[in-house]
C-alpha cells in the first residue's frame, strides 16, 4: 500500500504529485494493466521470452 505523509506546508497538489511518483516507482499501475485481462500461461511465457530477447540484444556491446 502506498502511503504519503503530509508535511508542514504541503499543498494538495504537492501531495498528489508525491503519490503519483510513488505509485509509478512501485509499478502499481503497470501491474494493474497487466492483470486487467486473463492471459494463458503459454502467452505469459511467450511474452517473458520476448522481453528476455529484447534485453539481451539491447545489452550487446558494439
Amino acid at each position: 500500500m502506498t502511503v504519503v505523509k503530509a508535511g508542514p506546508g504541503d499543498t494538495a497538489d504537492s501531495l498528489i504529485r508525491k503519490f503519483s511518483k510513488k505509485v509509478a516507482a512501485e509499478g502499481i499501475l503497470q501491474d494493474l494493466k497487466k492483470r486487467e485481462f486473463y492471459q494463458k500461461p503459454s502467452q505469459v511465457r511467450k511474452e517473458e521470452k520476448k522481453e528476455r530477447e529484447r534485453r539481451k540484444f539491447s545489452r550487446r556491446p558494439y
